[in-house]
């Protein structure tokens, strides 16, 4: 007997064979159970997800003698014939080699005859798109208003090229791609069927390897049966599907984790000798990362039985949760490039060198929050220089308020647990002060001369009202600072205070400590009037947060102080980006730093010609602005004879105004 390969050999004969098109499946069986049945089906979705195995199924089952609920019985003589191809009523079609009107024309003459042996006259179109225009004319009117007795089944990998006058004539299903564990469950009970010995982490392979394909998988299953001589093996799979081995990647994490650069080279020159794809190594190095990100994050979701358990286990302890996502993005982005490197290997180890170079960094942030790795204490990370003259510069310009602690100030201590990196950098939001350049003139001299400070906080008065040594002062008599952050002072180890957020999560407040010790932010605040709006806004924006989507279209019709209603006119362009949470969120905002109840009520900008939003604002300025260097500018002399010579007119845009 011949063999038969196993895409073949273990197509479905019927709907509950089909593996993860449920919801296809519940649809069609449904509508057999009881009679509701379109003249037109249109099946989607890419190669080997089930189009073409749908399509004979609901043949089978459309002329079944013995039918039960929506499924063929296989057994009748019209199910074997419909297998075997030779039902006379049952017509499939092939459009990529039956492209032209003729060929449709036929079969739309013959459409109108009754069927032979079965119920129903049943044509399956394959890959429709590739149809003609002449050829999709042709059919439109029969595929609308078809015999009783006659039913379309299009299928098709390009939806996008069938003409929108055909897709709504015809009842749409788009099949899924299958996912990795779809796939290998299916190829379990394959070779279980088969009796073909094989190894789970191989099937695993195949199962990503598929793409989505069950057909493609089976392919593969076949590939892997014949290279292992009836035995499937994992070496047997990586080697042929050109996988990398793990033992690679285990030996690159522990080259980074150690920060040994020449390991990692070593490492890349021993993958490249051995053929070894870079592309998949580095999805494969991004695939280990997730895994042990989930591992760190939900250790749970990793079982315990896993082959690869003990080695993940070990990697999630040497990198802190930080170090892995950037890693992560390193992998993705290394992915991404390596089509514009000079050749695969140098785009690989770039990438490696990539995370070797932000390992410093990484391990340092870890080191300062969690306090120690493998259980060994840390001291405190020395900084550099150039890193000590940026760090405080953003904090200062970027923090919301500010307080430090003092080296003479008694802590409590206590045992909360240290925040991690993304809790601590909740409020820090992008200013200009990050930018590259940033140098030590930028910072005021309470913070440069005060290296053990930390500063954080909720209560910072404006730089321009306060010299540095008063803001040092008024620093150090308010104690606010984030959980468990440590300082060192001789031989005594103190921990600061925890801190709590508030409901929106980025406005920090401190925790048990009394009202009256924190300073109002009343007086360092103008007055509500629709002349300091914009000014306010800006003194606030580093705590509205998405508020500012529409609040710099806003301005204030009206203000009653002794009651606390504050009237806002809202500007149209402002209007799409508002809703009744952000609008709660400015009013609570703007009672806590006026200290008094205040609520807000909007209105429409429609007769509020006199009211000028901060957006208006800006652009008025910046007109004015450009007029005004218009206007110097004309006055020289060199540029009217230039502007009279050549016949010249101004680009406004491109007028600046810089002041000393």
């Amino acid at each position: 007997m011949t063999y038969q390969v196993l895409a073949r050999k273990w197509r479905p004969k019927k709907f509950a064979d089909l593996v993860g098109q449920e919801h296809v499946v519940k649809a069609l069986v449904n509508a057999l159970d009881k009679g509701r049945l379109h003249h037109a089906y249109m099946l989607t979705g890419t190669r080997g997800v089930g189009k073409t195995t749908i399509a004979r199924i609901l043949a089978k089952s459309l002329n079944c003698l013995h039918a039960e609920h929506g499924e063929p019985c296989n057994q009748c003589d019209s199910c074997r014939q419909i297998d075997a191809g030779r039902f006379v009523d049952v017509l499939e079609i092939d459009a990529a080699s039956n492209t032209g009107i003729d060929n449709i024309r036929e079969v739309l003459e013959n459409a109108q005859y009754a069927p032979t042996m079965g119920r129903y006259k049943v044509y399956i179109i394959d890959e429709v798109h590739m149809l003609s225009k002449s050829a999709f004319n042709a059919m439109l009117k029969t595929l609308e208003e078809p015999p009783e007795h006659v039913k379309f089944i299009l299928a098709t990998t390009d939806p996008q090229k069938v003409p929108i006058t055909v897709l709504s004539r015809c009842l749409q299903f788009v099949l899924r791609n299958l996912n990795s564990t779809q796939v290998h469950d299916h190829l379990v009970y394959v070779l279980q069927q088969e009796q073909i010995a094989y190894e789970d982490a191989a099937l695993l392979l195949l199962g990503r390897a598929a793409a989505g394909s069950m057909r493609d998988a089976l392919s593969l299953l076949d590939q892997a049966i014949a290279i292992g001589s009836g035995k499937v093996t994992e070496s047997d799979v990586r080697n042929m599907i050109g996988a990398v081995d793990k033992s690679y990647l285990y030996a690159l994490l522990e080259a980074l984790a150690a920060r040994d650069g020449q390991a990692l080279l070593s490492k890349a020159e021993e993958m490249d000798s051995c053929a070894v794809g870079f592309d998949s190594a580095l999805t494969e190095l991004a695939l280990l990362l997730q895994r042990l990100s989930i591992l760190q994050s939900v250790p749970a979701a990793i079982g315990t039985n896993e082959p690869e358990y003990e080695a993940l286990t070990r990697f999630a302890s040497l990198f802190s949760g930080e170090q892995i996502q950037l890693y992560y993005q390193c992998a993705l982005r290394g992915k991404a490039d390596l089509p514009l490197a000079p050749d695969e290997k140098a785009g690989f180890v770039m990438t490696l060198l990539r995370m070797l170079a932000f390992a410093p960094l990484a391990a340092m942030s870890a080191q300062r929050l969690h306090g120690q790795i493998d259980g060994t204490q840390l001291q405190e990370v020395p900084v550099s220089n150039n890193q000590a003259a940026f760090k405080p510069s953003v904090i200062e310009q970027t923090m919301p308020a500010s307080v430090s602690v003092s080296q003479s100030e008694e802590v409590p201590q206590t045992d909360a647990v240290p925040p991690t990196l993304a809790e601590l950098e909740t409020d820090i939001e992008p200013t200009p002060a990050m930018a590259v350049g940033s140098t030590t003139e930028n910072i005021s001299p309470s913070i440069m001369h005060a290296p053990q400070s930390v500063v954080v906080g909720d209560e910072l008065p404006p730089p321009w009202e306060s010299s540095g040594d008063d803001m040092s002062h008024e620093l150090v008599s308010n104690l606010v600072a984030p959980e468990s952050m440590h300082t060192e002072e001789a031989g005594e180890h103190k921990e600061i205070s925890a801190r709590e957020q508030d409901e929106y999560g980025d406005t920090l407040i401190p925790a048990q400590i009394d009202a009256t010790e924190i300073i109002t932010a009343k007086d360092n605040f103008p007055p509500l009037t629709a002349e300091n709006w914009p000014e306010i806004l800006s003194l606030l924006a580093h705590r509205l947060g998405a508020v500012q989507l529409f609040s710099q279209h806003t301005a204030i019709a009206a203000y009653d102080e002794s009651n606390g209603d504050l009237t806002i006119a809202l500007a149209e362009q402002g209007e799409p980006t508002a809703n009744r949470e952000l609008l709660n969120r400015l009013a609570e905002t703007l009672s806590e730093v006026y200290a008094r109840p205040i609520r807000l009520h909007t209105c429409s900008w429609h007769g509020q010609n006199a009211l000028e939003t901060p957006q208006m604002r800006q652009q008025r300025l910046h007109t004015e602005q450009q007029q005004q260097a218009q206007s110097i500018l004309e006055a020289q002399p060199a540029v009217q004879m230039l502007m009279e010579t050549f016949n010249a007119s101004w680009v406004p845009e491109s007028l600046r105004l810089h002041k000393e």
